[in-house]
């Protein structure tokens, strides 16, 4: 099956965008975040694909980046998400946000996606809270410099994800980090910078 395909945009669906590879155009779901980044008509374009294959139809699923890929796939996993709910999810929880929404028990950050109830909701919270530590977040922080010195935020997943990004590297679990980063933001100001949050979060994972 497809892995990536790379081509030049046809045309912008609603919810799909026709690549055309070679002359050859495929029909390519993606999420209202994707779509809105992907580019218009003639431009070049790079999707990461997961295929699903049904007897009745075989559908193409698109992403720019892999941790949309990789959350499009344990979303999945969740009984009653489809590839569509899965979808909507990602187009109003940007993938560099969904594990901090998940972790908080978030429910209205869910429910926001067209298909998903309280119901739906509450499963995927139920399902996710521990599964979606596991998720690689794109943050720059390496090491235990990374804590011990200042570094702008990671301009796509905010400050919150370079300073999960830096608990991991010193030891702590993922899931452990989400936590300690979603306490101590609520305690930080809106002026602290990646050190204040990471030290007010240390803060708490030793309380």
């Amino acid at each position: 099956m497809f892995a990536k395909l790379s081509g030049i945009i046809d045309t912008v669906l609603e919810n799909a965008v026709i690549l055309d590879v070679q002359g050859v155009g495929y029909l390519v779901h993606a999420s209202p975040r994707t779509l809105s980044r992907v580019g218009g008509h003639g431009d070049t374009a790079s999707l990461l694909i997961d295929t699903n294959v049904r007897e009745d139809a075989i559908t193409l699923y698109g992403f720019l980046e892999a941790s949309e890929q990789e959350w499009f796939r344990l979303l999945t996993t969740v009984q009653g998400v489809g590839a569509k709910a899965a979808m909507a999810i990602l187009g109003v929880t940007p993938p560099d946000q969904l594990g901090f929404a998940i972790a908080a028990g978030d429910k209205t950050a869910l429910t926001r996606a067209d298909g998903v109830g309280p119901k739906l909701a509450t499963r995927i919270l139920t399902e996710l809270k521990d599964k979606a530590g596991k998720i690689d977040l794109q943050a720059k922080p390496k090491g235990v410099q990374a804590a011990a010195s200042p570094a702008p935020a990671n301009e796509e997943g905010g400050i919150e994800n370079d300073a999960v990004s830096a608990l991991v590297n010193l030891g702590y679990g993922r899931t452990d980090a989400y936590t300690a980063v979603l306490q101590a933001k609520q305690k930080a100001n809106d002026n602290s910078s990646l050190n204040d949050l990471i030290k007010l979060a240390l803060k708490e994972l030793a309380s």
